[in-house]
């Protein structure tokens, strides 16, 4: 009788175990990135019954129930899609990096967003971790452009913290490419591009192309001059940089033969031309007259914000069309997830079982991400409603049981004593 009353008492308290688990997931459905917990339970000890002394065991009778574990499950959560570009979800393995309240916590809900500080953090103002790329001055211009940041070590990952302001340096025009057909009417033509100067300024350069007096016994000849000067303005006067003179000869095809006219000074940044050969480039023949030219270089940019990509980098976009990476965030791994403390139902520490944090490493041996994070995306809890709410009926039928239980074997110790009587 008093095996069968504490026989319901650990039932009851383990069947409000699952009920409180269960609970507690179904109260974060909804929660971002949110982890629920499975429930595993345990006989607590067994008596062995034999029908003689030296005979074999025959069966054995249990003396109660417990909670053994609630282990995290790890499944992923579907992904939604959101509104906004620092929403992000990690497509496979791996956890996002948090500082905060003094300490190091993993999570899976990518919601993020930047501070007043430009700060990357997540809802509670915690520090997103990651690599900087360290790639501006004192002064908030660029010093290098790259396109990707390696990951450093895991115990270097830091605050992504960019700037407000942001500069994207001139790069000056070295080479421009004409293409285009003179003719070959005795009728002044001209072609025209756009220079970079090294101080981003956007310099003119024309070229005046007449027919060279004489002309040869066979083909045709045209004098050039190219003019570098800064643009017009209205009631100005253009400053003139540099002006060079050649000759281009041509077949009786139009075939160009040669050029002597080979680059100009743009305000400090000598600059190629190239006019092409034979019948690329600039021609002269009885075709219709056109003209075209191409330059390298690149006006200064301002920043226009920041985005991330799928391989988890923080691009600086800029008014001249250029991106520029500036972090990436760190997705961490472990060898054991299911060892993680929860602290909070998406926040998780590190432990002993769950070992340190590392990141997965190419055939180069360099830090990688491992997984794809996509952005405007949030990873929706992994709690199916459904079946939650079916495993709390359960667990409550099973606590209504283990109560009738006590009251039963109360019962019967009742009954006893007053039998003893």
């Amino acid at each position: 009788m008093t095996q069968g009353y504490y026989t319901g008492i650990s039932a009851l308290m383990a069947q409000q175990s699952g009920i409180d688990v269960t609970a507690n997931n179904l109260s974060n459905a909804d929660a971002v990135g949110f982890k629920g917990n499975g429930i595993e339970f345990q006989s607590l000890f067994e008596n062995a019954v034999s029908s003689s002394s030296k005979g074999p065991v025959n069966s054995t009778i249990g003396v109660g129930v417990g909670l053994q574990a609630t282990p995290t499950i790890l499944k992923e959560g579907a992904i939604n899609n959101t509104d906004s570009g620092t929403d992000l979800a990690i497509n496979g393995e791996g956890w996002f990096g948090l500082q905060g309240q003094g300490q190091t916590m993993y999570t899976r809900n990518g919601i993020f967003n930047f501070d007043a500080s430009r700060d990357l953090v997540n809802a509670d103002g915690y520090y997103v971790l990651g690599t900087l790329a360290s790639n501006f001055d004192a002064n908030n211009v660029l010093t290098s452009k790259q396109t990707t940041t390696n990951l450093g070590a895991v115990g270097s990952q830091t605050s992504i913290k960019l700037p407000e302001t942001l500069t994207y340096p001139a790069e000056p025009t070295t080479l421009v490419t004409f293409t285009g057909n003179l003719g070959q009417a005795d009728t002044v033509q001209t072609m025209g591009a756009t220079m970079v100067d090294a101080q981003g300024n956007k310099n003119a350069l024309s070229l005046t192309f007449t027919k060279t007096v004489p002309q040869p016994a066979t083909g045709l000849s045209w004098d050039v001059t190219a003019k570098a000067s800064s643009p017009a303005t209205v009631g100005g006067t253009p400053t003139i940089y540099d002006t060079q003179t050649g000759t281009m000869l041509f077949d009786t095809a139009g075939a160009q033969l040669s050029s002597t006219l080979g680059s100009i000074n743009n305000n400090g940044t000598s600059v190629a031309l190239d006019l092409g050969t034979g019948y690329i480039g600039i021609t002269s023949n009885d075709t219709p007259v056109t003209s075209s030219s191409s330059a390298n270089g690149l006006p200064q940019g301002d920043l226009a914000g920041y985005k991330i990509n799928q391989n988890a980098e923080v691009m600086a976009t800029f008014t001249n069309g250029r991106q520029v990476s500036m972090a990436k965030i760190g997705v961490f791994h472990f060898a054991n997830d299911q060892g993680l403390n929860n602290i909070n139902g998406t926040n998780f520490l590190q432990s002993a079982n769950s070992g340190k944090p590392l990141f997965y490493q190419d055939a180069n041996g360099n830090n990688i991400n491992g997984s794809t994070v996509m952005t405007n995306t949030l990873e929706s809890s992994n709690v199916d409603p459904t079946a939650g709410l079916t495993d709390l009926i359960i667990y409550q039928r099973a606590y209504d049981a283990a109560a009738k239980l006590i009251t039963t074997g109360d019962q019967m110790i009742q009954k006893a004593l007053q039998m003893h009587k």
